[in-house]
């Protein structure tokens, strides 16, 4: 049998386990579903329908109304899901994106996130040249003058970002820190317009970042990955091209994490 025909007609107990799957989606998109309904919708047999549901509901995945006669699923799936989740590693997931964007620009880059209103790196993949960075696993950094804390705030929930931003502290690092909360919401509105957060130099002398958010399976941002490059090598002339880039990489680890539609897209 060649390659395509086993596509058209797969193996019984292949076949069995696509039924399954097509009758889980069907009944996720409604709250109840006859068999009928099921029948139509799948191409397939109502006595098949049945045999498949009453199995579902005899391993607990599934629910009969009695008095509608109608099926609709239960939580166990929604148990099933939470433990995956729980098994989701930010790192692991975020490191081979993190070494194709390093590939593919030259550059260090690094993972973000939020704790005690600073930014905290808890990964980071080498430039392919020599550069001496602040950064380093573990070492905090200031929201407000760095490109993976705008990243973290621009798309935050505003009543989250507010309280976030009443406490932190403006430090004026560079001379193009940002020095107020006037400021700094000013900037996250630039950030959500760009779509990306932007460090020119206001943290670390000759040092000009790019980041992207993550976002998580709620649509809430966890973490941000970002590009670090020297002053000497950044090409003003490439910046949409590179930050391209680093929005894709935020994009694939966000949708590993379950992100059903990654916000940067939107508009």
């Amino acid at each position: 049998m060649d390659e395509d025909s086993h596509h058209r007609n797969p193996p019984e107990p292949v076949a069995a386990v696509l039924r399954v799957f097509g009758l889980l989606a069907a009944l996720g998109e409604r709250k109840e579903t006859g068999i009928s309904e099921l029948s139509v919708r799948l191409a397939m047999p109502k006595a098949t329908i049945y045999r498949f549901l009453q199995t579902m509901k005899e391993l607990g995945f599934v629910r009969q109304e009695s008095e509608s006669e109608r099926y609709s699923l239960t939580l166990k799936l929604f148990e099933l899901g939470t433990q995956a989740m729980q098994h989701l590693d930010l790192t692991e997931l975020a490191r081979h994106q993190m070494r194709i964007l390093s590939d593919q620009i030259g550059e260090a880059v690094h993972l973000g996130v939020l704790v005690d209103h600073e930014v905290i790196y808890i990964d980071k993949v080498d430039a392919k040249y020599s550069l001496a960075m602040y950064s380093r696993i573990g070492r905090r950094a200031p929201v407000h003058a760095t490109a993976l804390g705008k990243a973290l705030l621009a798309w935050e929930r505003p009543e989250r970002r507010d309280a976030i931003i009443a406490g932190m502290c403006f430090t004026r690092f560079r001379e193009n820190s940002i020095a107020t909360p006037t400021q700094f919401l000013e900037e996250l509105v630039r950030t959500r317009e760009r779509k990306y957060g932007l460090d020119y130099e206001e943290f670390e002398e000759h040092m000009i970042c790019m980041a992207a958010p993550i976002f998580d399976h709620w649509n809430s941002v966890v973490a941000a990955l970002s590009v670090s490059f020297p002053a000497f090598r950044f090409d003003p002339a490439r910046q949409d091209e590179y930050a391209a880039l680093v929005i894709a990489a935020g994009r694939a680890v966000s949708l590993e994490l379950g992100c059903p539609s990654y916000p940067l897209d939107e508009g």
